[in-house]
């Protein structure tokens, strides 16, 4: 009797000094991951660390363990299983059925019919990592399957959200960066275009402009130059695309533009093509510009113009409305432009000019109808009387009322002008 009791006692102290061993390696353990994780280690290393906690101290030869990275789950370590199957086969559809530990019955499934529990890891209630246990959970030798499968379960969390929080925090970086990048693009365009306070109001002609761009940095650029005694150009554009990419073009495409207004021997067909050919080898065609640009001689009075494919702007000149529509195709789209004509108009009386990118009537109001055409026309000769800076001023107001609640889809520019006409006439004046 005391031969048996005296072996019940040795086997259950055996058992509780196995069970106390196996927790101080697991304690061991999870300060040994712990720290791996303030160190900053790398994700392969950390999963190796896993792979061999689950394949030597938890004598666990069968498991898969799977991560969220980004938007896409995957296999990031695993043992005793088909690497070939855990590439092709998806078991993610099965994600959704595994809220808790659950034991696993799948019999007819290539991947699944190795495994025999599953565990998944939630971060507040987001699923972040799935851990798959094989067969050798449950053999007779080990007592202590609860226990294992907590501690599985502890350092997985562990595991998964170190590597959540890696993954967040690299989103974060990239956040930032596109933020610096934004920022860096905003301080770009601010240096090309030009504020209203650079812009001319004199006794010839005067011009006011709006930048406002949808998120921070837009395509848009507007741009007024005067060359030489007697010309003077004025010019807008929209460019495919937003972010610093959108304003390098610009830059580039600013600078050939001043550098071509002033090679007076050009004809219009060779300016656009230059201008098209800039585009085209910057980006090879994926992107483009839509363009005007107008040339006034103010002691001809005569006004030469070329659109590019941008929304024709309005003249507003003795009660009357012109479209300047007449030009080429887009900038950038092909690589050289097939035919090119410009637009000529001899100015007999003072003129408004009415630039604009696509965003102005792009709005719509509530009931879904855009301020289009239609509206500006009406806009301008309801306040052609207004001074250039009043007349945009009065303008935003306008379609602010117009859209109500509803936000600017896109960028909007408007660079407005005044020229003021002498009432001496040359005699026979050409263009």
């Amino acid at each position: 009797m005391d031969t048996r009791r005296n072996t019940n006692i040795k086997t259950e102290k055996e058992r509780l000094e196995r069970k106390l061993s196996l927790q101080q390696l697991q304690i061991n353990r999870l300060l040994e991951i712990t720290q791996a994780i303030n160190n900053n280690f790398s994700k392969v290393d950390l999963f190796k660390l896993y792979r061999d906690t689950l394949t030597w101290e938890m004598r666990i030869r069968t498991f898969a363990l799977y991560t969220r990275s980004d938007k896409k789950w995957e296999c990031v370590t695993s043992s005793g299983l088909d690497h070939n199957l855990l590439d092709v086969v998806d078991v993610v559809p099965y994600f959704s059925t595994f809220t808790r530990p659950t034991k696993v019955h799948e019999p007819n499934h290539p991947l699944l019919r190795a495994i025999e529990f599953v565990v998944p890891v939630h971060h507040k209630t987001f699923p972040i990592a799935f851990v798959f246990l094989g067969q050798d959970l449950f053999t007779d030798e080990r007592d202590d399957v609860y226990e294992t499968i907590r501690f599985i379960s502890a350092i997985t969390n562990v595991i998964a959200v170190a590597i959540e929080n890696k993954r967040l925090f690299k989103h974060q970086l990239e956040q930032e960066r596109l933020n610096r990048e934004l920022e860096l693009a905003a301080e770009v365009q601010n240096m090309l275009i030009p504020d209203n306070a650079s812009l001319p109001r004199n006794e010839e002609f005067e011009f006011s402009g709006i930048y406002q761009p949808h998120k921070g940095v837009g395509g848009d650029y507007y741009d007024f130059l005067k060359v030489g005694s007697w010309e003077i150009f004025f010019c807008i554009a929209d460019i495919s695309g937003k972010g610093i990419a959108a304003a390098l073009l610009m830059s580039n495409f600013q600078a050939s533009l001043q550098s071509l207004v002033h090679q007076k021997h050009l004809s219009v067909h060779e300016f656009a093509n230059r201008l098209n050919a800039l585009v085209y080898r910057a980006t090879g065609g994926k992107k483009f510009i839509t363009f005007f640009i107008a040339r006034y001689h103010l002691k001809k009075k005569c006004l030469h113009y070329l659109n590019a494919g941008h929304n024709p702007p309005l003249l507003y000149s003795k009660d009357r409305i012109y479209r300047l529509n007449r030009g080429c195709t887009i900038l950038g789209a092909f690589s050289e432009i097939p035919q090119v004509e410009y637009g000529e108009i001899y100015l007999e009386a003072d003129a408004l000019f009415l630039l604009y990118t696509d965003g102005l009537v792009d709005i719509q109001n509530e009931e879904k109808k855009y301020f289009d055409e239609t509206h500006l026309e009406k806009f301008i000769k309801d306040h052609s009387s207004l001074s250039v800076e009043t007349f945009n001023k009065t303008l935003m107001e306008s379609i602010q009322k117009f859209g109500g609640a509803n936000n600017f889809p896109d960028d909007i520019s408007v660079l407005t002008g005044r020229i003021f006409i002498s009432r001496e006439q040359e005699e026979n004046p050409k263009c």
